[in-house]
């Protein structure tokens, strides 16, 4: 990512050539999530607790056709985490839904919205600690 936005303030276009852009800022969210290919996915955050994934899905179909809508639940105990993801069949169905619904109030409780980012494996990125190291032999 930081490679894309230093090309896009450079203004380096392909085989080196200046395009000439000024661009001096952050790429715009919209772009860099459209690289990624999840565009049309939403994160909403600040949702009920009773909240359900139809009462979701219908709160967000207003602005467009919405695919799926997901709230995210404890793996032990099945109770929603307090947020949830929404994924649109269209990104300017996206966009509009959270321009619009970002910092409104649903089912009492103000919820935020925000393009969804990729999916982490946090379990392969940091060990687990397993004991104090073992002792490396003196040679």
């Amino acid at each position: 990512m930081a490679a894309l936005r230093k090309i896009v303030v450079v203004g380096v276009g392909v085989g080196g050539s200046r395009t000439g852009l000024s661009y001096t800022g952050l790429l715009p969210p919209a772009l860099l999530i459209c690289s990624r290919g999840i565009a049309s996915k939403l994160f909403v955050g600040g949702i009920s607790f009773c909240t359900t994934e139809n009462a979701l899905s219908e709160v967000f179909s207003q602005y467009g056709q919405v695919v799926e809508a997901k709230v995210v639940t404890d793996r032990m105990s099945g109770k929603s985490k307090g947020f949830g993801f929404v994924t649109f069949a269209a990104v300017d169905e996206a966009h509009k839904a959270l321009t619009e619904m970002n910092g409104k109030a649903v089912n009492g409780r103000v919820i935020f919205v925000d393009y969804a980012k990729p999916k982490t494996n946090f379990r392969e990125e940091i060990p687990m600690a397993r004991g104090p190291p073992e002792p490396q032999p003196d040679t």
